[in-house]
């Protein structure tokens, strides 16, 4: 009987302890298992919390206004400038450029023509003129009455004087003037009209070899160039100066006006 006593008693005493064993076993693996659950559930809060922050952090970024740009990228980059404008501008400049140089060369080719800048001329009727050459008057001024043209055998109104000369002799100028104008008239061949001030113009005919250009200041006494062959208006007469005074328009009688 004690035998049996003990031998129960023995096998009780292990399977407590293997009873007990199986609780430390299943609380360890309970501990375990609920540890690992507070991980999940502290990794899943952390993510969510993270994914807030990203989307809040997104939504700041989006209420930021497109068009501001940074400041140090405002101050580094240089504006763009319009290659097209920029090259009409130069154009331009360079066309403003061009027509100041050719008004300043005009200028100074008149000067150069002229001998000197723009003057007010005057004529003074009591001054009078210079002869233009020397010779005989051989057809007189004459608008009150007709007078025999021997070339033309005919008798005409006589606007000028018509002085005798010959080929290569000096003619001058009979008061201080402006060349007005040169021309080849059929009747009075190479003809300057001189312009004197006060609506006086001195008119010259039959000349050839002029010292003066059209625009040229002439002083009285100046050469303007020299007796050429006469038309065949005046064949018969000769050689000769055609000289005519006009005032307003009108022919006058030079010889009144000559000292």
């Amino acid at each position: 009987m004690d035998m049996k006593k003990k031998g129960c008693a023995g096998f009780l005493r292990r399977k407590q302890y293997v009873i007990a064993g199986a609780l430390v076993v299943i609380a360890a693996i309970g501990t375990t298992v609920l540890y690992s659950n507070n991980q999940e559930k502290e990794r899943q809060q952390m993510e969510a919390e993270f994914a807030e922050e990203m989307q809040e952090g997104k939504e700041e970024v989006a209420e930021v206004p497109e068009t501001e740009e940074p400041l140090e990228a405002s101050v580094v980059i240089p504006p763009k400038t319009n290659s097209v404008e920029k090259t009409s501008e130069t154009e331009e400049i360079a066309e403003v450029e061009e027509t100041v140089k050719a008004k300043d060369s005009t200028e100074t080719e008149t000067i150069k023509k002229t001998g000197s800048t723009a003057e007010t001329l005057h004529f003074s009727p009591e001054q009078g003129l210079t002869w233009p050459m020397e010779g005989d008057v051989i057809m007189n001024y004459s608008m009150d009455s007709t007078v025999y043209f021997a070339t033309l055998d005919q008798y005409k109104y006589n606007p000028a004087i018509v002085i005798a000369g010959e080929v290569n002799d000096k003619v001058y100028s009979v008061a201080k003037g402006q060349i007005q104008s040169i021309e080849n008239n059929e009747v009075t061949g190479c003809t300057v009209t001189v312009d004197l001030g006060d609506g006086y113009q001195g008119v010259y005919g039959q000349l050839k070899e002029l010292n003066f250009k059209v625009g040229d200041y002439v002083e009285a006494g100046h050469v303007l160039g020299y007796i050429g062959e006469p038309t065949k208006y005046y064949s018969v007469e000769g050689s000769n100066l055609y000289f005519e005074l006009l005032k307003d328009g009108v022919p006058v009688d030079p010889v009144e006006y000559f000292q």
